[in-house]
């Protein structure tokens, strides 16, 4: 019998997905390892466990991302580039201030609502202190977008006696973030502490239109 009838399938699999899909190959390694961060952490995950929920193997995820922590800061490079170009897509620019500032609030709450994994993830990375995001050229400037999307609006806005002067962009920024992330990230505590479900979707849609007040109330003269 050949050395090739006696190849395993899995084996087989495997190397045709590497070589006619390389670029899927990676995605698949991704994903599988968003999953597995979300739910091990860093310390957690296993590079086992994201080989065995993919059609590659261990050695090439080494191949690809050089070591657990390399892959760990692909999946958050990843998930920052996926809300900042969902960003840039609402064309802020083409509306009037308040409605501009209006809808990047909304957008922003409903997507951490959406995509708790994103949320659990900045939590895990904040564990670390960061150390992973200070090591990312890719994420420190992409990020950048949403500063000066709001910069863009805030400026429209006092130039047309809508907003006060004297507000950082990046305040703005951490009061749009800082209203949507504790909606997801506390969910479980306020459950516990207070019979209260922040994920409902009454709760959710009070929420959201309270955070669109009150960074609008922040921002008018």
């Amino acid at each position: 019998m050949s050395k090739a009838a006696t190849k395993p399938q899995g084996a087989s699999r495997k190397s045709a997905s590497w070589t006619q899909d390389p670029e899927g190959v990676r995605r698949s390694i991704l994903e599988a390892a968003r999953l597995e961060f979300v739910e091990n952490g860093l310390s957690g995950a296993r590079v086992d466990e994201i080989a065995a929920r993919t059609a590659t193997s261990k050695r090439m995820i080494y191949y690809y991302f050089g070591d657990k922590e390399g892959l760990y800061r692909a999946v958050l490079e990843e998930m920052y580039e996926r809300i900042r170009s969902f960003e840039r897509g609402l064309d802020l620019a083409s509306l009037e201030p308040e409605e501009a500032i209006a809808l990047l609030t909304g957008f922003t709450f409903d997507y951490h609502a959406e995509n708790p994994d994103f949320v659990r993830m900045v939590m895990i990375e904040n564990i670390h202190h960061g150390r992973h995001l200070a090591t990312s050229d890719r994420i420190s400037t992409l990020n950048l977008s949403v500063i000066d999307m709001i910069r863009e609006a805030y400026e429209r806005g006092i130039s047309a006696g809508i907003f006060r002067a004297g507000i950082e962009p990046i305040d703005i920024h951490l009061t749009i973030s800082a209203l949507a992330f504790y909606n997801v990230s506390n969910r479980a505590s306020i459950r516990q502490v207070f019979g209260h479900d922040m994920g409902a979707p009454e709760a959710l849609a009070r929420r959201r239109a309270a955070a669109i007040d009150t960074v609008l109330r922040m921002m008018r003269r």
